[in-house]
Parts: structure tokens; C-alpha cells; sequence
């Protein structure tokens, strides 16, 4: 697909990974339209972009909302070719801190946000026989990483769904994207949820979320999926440290198991509380080192350090 003059709608892109995508796609000539939960990010991400992107409020997990960001972008840009499917939250913590609330604001964001956006552009897409969709799910929604149940068990159906969707629309001409990326420089932990000894949740996660050995930029992420979106690509798995876990999972899944069941042992323990503290209010010695300067200067160009809602990129 050529991308110039394209309508692409991104849900998510007031911050993070969607930001970092809205700059590529604006690069290549199309027209972008941002969806987010709160307008002063909005406006500030616009500001980013040089105002180079329609924005509208939009709260995925809200059918209603969805639908109506949607009509706005077709009424003040034109029909949607190209959905990303971004918008997402982060929370990370011993499962014994997490709640059945904890699951359900992860679905209800992670997997119902993207069925709620798809139905929606689908009509239009199914009319001109084209279309686009990606969905930025994670490793996460291939292995199931510990301290991240419900991000993990969100990420798992939005994958099934991405890859349900792939099979019975290809006929049509509308191609759909699964994208796993492992840990990217977004700078997005920031504005995670954090449960259990917060500070050393906090500390571990941005950390490993900073550090070019275990993560890649989202500058190089956000490339590497315009660009399999433009080919119609089936599948996009990112960094080649996610490349490697899928692929050893594959063929000795219970072996990897094993070895989170290692990393699980040495993750912080659960407490009796089970309140949730975004990153930002987590800092600790290690968090705001130079262990996780990479991380803190993502933040900045990524819209991650204003007034955050509780939606983060993947």
C-alpha cells in the first residue's frame, strides 16, 4: 500500500510507541488522525507532530466512544485505511496482588479496544475491498511473562483475535498485522501501573524497559511496523531478543517455562496491599540512574511525562 494520502487512524497515539508511529506514517505522506482519552495529551502531542494530525477524544474500551471517534475522523479526514491498534495498559505486580478488576481493565483496554475500533472501520473497509488493520499486541501475548498476568492474558486473546481476523478478511483485500515486540524505549513505564513493593516493581521494569541490551528503540520498532504494514504482512515480531524467546518457546516450551518459574523466584515478592502506583510516583536510586537514562529521554519525546491517563503503549 502506498501510504501518501492514506487515512490512518491510530488508538493510542497521543504517547509512546502510537506517537513514535504517527511521526513515521506522516513521513511517508499520509494523513493522520490520533485517538487518546485526554485532550490536553492530545494537544500536546499534535504540538509534536507540528500539527501534521487531527485529534479526537476517544476512550477504546467504550464502544460508543469508539464508534464516534471514528465518524469524526471520517467526517474531518475521510474514511480509515490503515487502523493501528495501540492504546494499552500496563500493570505489573505479583498475581497475588492483582485483582479480578486487574484482568478486566486489561481486557476491557488491551483486547476489547481493538474489537471495539475493528468493528468499527470494518464496514467501510469491506466497501472499498481495502484496508489495512495492526495490532500491536506484545511477546507478552506469545509467552507469558511473570508479574504481568493481566497484561499477558489481554495480549494472548488480542493475538488469537489479530490472527482470526488475518484469516477470514485476506479475501477481501484488507490485510491484517500481528505485532509482537518485546521491550521497547517508548518511555511509556512511566506511566505503567505498579503493584506489590512498588519502588523495586518499578526499578526492575523501567530498567529492563531502558537498557539497549534488552530493548530497542521505538524509533526502530515504529519503521520496522509502517513498513510491514504497508506489505500487508501477517506477522511482525520485534527485537531479536523477542525473536529468540518465541523461537526456543516453540520448540521447548516447557523448558522456557521453567526458566520464568527462575525469574518469578527473583522478582519481588507480594504484599498485603493492593494498591496501584503508576511509575512516575515509584522513583527510586535505581529508577532515574543512568541505568535507565535511555527510558527517561524516550519519555520526553514520546509525550510520556505530562499528565498521564492510566493508557500506555505495548
Amino acid at each position: 500500500m502506498d501510504l501518501r494520502n492514506r487515512v490512518v487512524a491510530i488508538m493510542g497515539g497521543s504517547r509512546g510507541l502510537g506517537l513514535e508511529l504517527a511521526r513515521v506514517f506522516i513521513a511517508r505522506g499520509a494523513r493522520v488522525a490520533l485517538c487518546a482519552r485526554d485532550q490536553a495529551e492530545l494537544d500536546r502531542a499534535r504540538d509534536l507532530l507540528d500539527g501534521k494530525a487531527f485529534v479526537t477524544t476517544c476512550d477504546v474500551g467504550d464502544r460508543d466512544s469508539v464508534y464516534a471517534a471514528i465518524v469524526a475522523i471520517r467526517d474531518e479526514v475521510g474514511d480509515v485505511d490503515v487502523l493501528v491498534n495501540c492504546a494499552g495498559i500496563v500493570q505489573c505486580g505479583p498475581l497475588d496482588d492483582m485483582t479480578a478488576a486487574d484482568f478486566e481493565k486489561a481486557l476491557q483496554t488491551n483486547l476489547w479496544g481493538p474489537i471495539h475500533a475493528t468493528l468499527a472501520v470494518l464496514p467501510s473497509m469491506r466497501a472499498r475491498k481495502q484496508g489495512r488493520i495492526v495490532n500491536i499486541a506484545s511477546v507478552g501475548g506469545r509467552i507469558a511473562v511473570p508479574h504481568l498476568a493481566p497484561y499477558s492474558v489481554s495480549k494472548f486473546g488480542l493475538v488469537g483475535f489479530s490472527e482470526a481476523l488475518r484469516s477470514e478478511l485476506a479475501s477481501e483485500k484488507i490485510f491484517v498485522t500481528t505485532v509482537c515486540p518485546g521491550l521497547m524505549r517508548t518511555g511509556s513505564a512511566r506511566n505503567a501501573w505498579f503493584k506489590g513493593q512498588h519502588e523495586r516493581e518499578y526499578a526492575w521494569f523501567a530498567t529492563a524497559d531502558s537498557l539497549s541490551v534488552t530493548s530497542i528503540s521505538a524509533e526502530r520498532a515504529a519503521k520496522q511496523i509502517v513498513r510491514a504494514c504497508e506489505c500487508g504482512d501477517a506477522d511482525l515480531v520485534i527485537s531479536w531478543q523477542a525473536k529468540l524467546a518465541t523461537f526456543v518457546h516453540g520448540i521447548a516450551p516447557g523448558l522456557v517455562q521453567e526458566l520464568l518459574g527462575a525469574v518469578a523466584g527473583m522478582l519481588p515478592g507480594p504484599t498485603a496491599s493492593k494498591l496501584a502506583v503508576q511509575g512516575k510516583n515509584a522513583d527510586s536510586k535505581v529508577a532515574g540512574s543512568r541505568l535507565t537514562r535511555n527510558g527517561d529521554e524516550a519519555a520526553v519525546r514520546n509525550n510520556e511525562l505530562g499528565d498521564a491517563t492510566d493508557l500506555a503503549s505495548s
